[in-house]
C-alpha cells in the first residue's frame, strides 16, 4: 500500500447533483424546482418568519413583559454551602476569593448570601448582598457580615 493506490471506502463519497445541464442528465428542464411559481425563479429567498402571506406568529401573539435595564443579577450562595466550606477548609473568614477558589462563583459574579440551611460556627462573611434572614442567622451564630 502506498499513496498512489489509496481510495476512500466504497459508498462513502457521493457525486454532487449537477442540475440544469440538459435533458439527457435527467436534471435539466426545471432543474428540480418544479413548475413555475415564486420558488422556481432565480433570486428567490423567503424572508425570515414569512408564512405564505398568513399573519405571522410574531404578529399574531401579543406583546408582553419588559427587560429591566437596572436589574442587578446575583449568584446565590446558601448558608449550608458556607458552613460546608468552613468545615472543609477550617475557615473563619469567607469572602469572594474563597468562594472563587472553591469553584462556587467566578470573578465576574456578584454574590448574594441566602438563608437556606444553617450556620453553626462564627463566620465573618463578606459578599455583595445578604438576605435579611441570612444576615440574622450569621449574626445569631456569633459571626459578622460585611457588604462589599
Amino acid at each position: 500500500m502506498n499513496l498512489s493506490n489509496l481510495k476512500p471506502a466504497e459508498g462513502s463519497r457521493k457525486t454532487r447533483k449537477r442540475v440544469g445541464r440538459g435533458t439527457g442528465s435527467g436534471l435539466g428542464g426545471t432543474s428540480t424546482r418544479g413548475h413555475k411559481g415564486q420558488k422556481s425563479r432565480s433570486g428567490y429567498s423567503k424572508k425570515i418568519g414569512f408564512e405564505g402571506g398568513q399573519m405571522p406568529i410574531q404578529r399574531r401573539l401579543p406583546k408582553f413583559g419588559f427587560k429591566n435595564i437596572n436589574r442587578i443579577e446575583y449568584k446565590a450562595i446558601n448558608l449550608d454551602v458556607l458552613q460546608r466550606l468552613a468545615d472543609a477548609q477550617q475557615l473563619t473568614k469567607i469572602g469572594i476569593q474563597e468562594l472563587i477558589n472553591a469553584g462556587f462563583v467566578s470573578s465576574k459574579h456578584l454574590v448574594k448570601i441566602l438563608a437556606k440551611g444553617a450556620v453553626t460556627s462564627a463566620l465573618e462573611v463578606s459578599a455583595h448582598a445578604f438576605s435579611k434572614t441570612a444576615e440574622e442567622a450569621i449574626v445569631k451564630a456569633g459571626g459578622t457580615t460585611v457588604k462589599l
